[in-house]
């Protein structure tokens, strides 16, 4: 791309987040990373960044090309280190994604691969989103569920994520606890605002608890853990999790069909680099040893 040294430019200012921030990193005047982005912009007809007092925010548009240029950069990247044999360093930005209930498990995985690779910056995304790795939105994802499709990605089976229903002890000093399922009808639930999610254990709710009995739903697994105890209802939370509380009952022990397989998913383009490799490996060996 003939441009290319402008998308670059426009990659470090997204980066830094401001125009001084940029030339630093890139070594030019500041002059220079305005020029190019305007340059980019007026070519492109868009405009790739709100400018603000405090400095650049990626618009719409900017953050579909800043994406592209990510993932360009993370491909030259790993040819370099093949042509150079340098396969063997392990830094720069590592971006990982899952689901904002796996947050208390992953965090200290995390926190522990940085410690053994200081010159890696951890980026952890949450959301229920799908962070799409084939536009470099994420290095690598942890999913949940059914085995992720795509003819691009390595899927490789990372554990199995157990769940047991719980309600706090303030709702049980309330409304007490079900001796089994026969008493759902008498009890109130927290749950997925999505009856039809493919989660097992949502899909098990659905089929054994009324829906009118389901009076705090939420897209959000944080919040709905959070109305768990704050006493709204019975719902489902991973034994991990509740491990360190003492305000907290168990309902139900964990079954076998509510537990669901968790994934680590790469993109073929970045699966061979280094810092991928690095974590995928330092995963697997966290799980093996029950460190995960």
């Amino acid at each position: 791309m003939e441009n290319w040294d402008e998308v670059r430019t426009a990659f470090q200012v997204a980066r830094a987040g401001t125009v001084s921030g940029a030339a630093e990193k890139m070594g030019v005047h500041h002059a220079t990373v305005i020029r190019h982005i305007d340059a980019l912009e007026q070519r492109l007809g868009v405009k790739l960044f709100q400018r603000h007092a405090r400095g650049y925010t990626a618009t719409e548009a900017g953050e579909d090309l800043l994406r592209v240029a990510q993932a360009t950069e993370d491909q030259f990247s790993q040819l370099l280190s093949r042509m150079q044999g340098s396969g063997r360093e392990v830094s720069g930005d590592l971006v990982v994604t899952s689901l904002a209930a796996m947050v208390t498990r992953m965090t200290p995985a995390l926190v522990a691969f940085q410690a053994t690779y200081p010159a890696v910056t951890v980026r952890y995304l949450t959301g229920e989103r799908l962070f799409r790795l084939e536009y470099g939105e994420a290095h690598v994802a942890i999913r949940a569920g059914a085995a992720p499709e795509g003819p691009d990605n390595v899927v490789q089976t990372l554990m199995e994520e157990n769940v047991a229903l719980y309600a706090s002890k303030s709702y049980a000093a309330t409304h007490g606890v079900p001796a089994g399922e026969a008493e759902f009808a008498n009890h109130r639930f927290v749950a997925q605002e999505d009856a039809e999610s493919r989660a097992p254990f949502n899909r098990w709710l659905a089929q054994n608890v009324a829906r009118e009995n389901i009076v705090f739903r939420s897209n959000d697994t944080t919040a709905q853990a959070a109305a768990i105890v704050a006493g709204a209802g019975i719902g489902f939370m991973s034994p991990h999790l509740v491990a360190s509380r003492d305000d907290l009952v168990q309902v139900a022990a964990p079954r076998p069909e509510w537990s669901a397989p968790l994934w680590l998913v790469t993109h073929v383009d970045l699966h061979r680099t280094s810092k991928v490799q690095a974590l995928v490996q330092f995963l697997k060996t966290r799980m093996k040893d029950g460190n995960l």
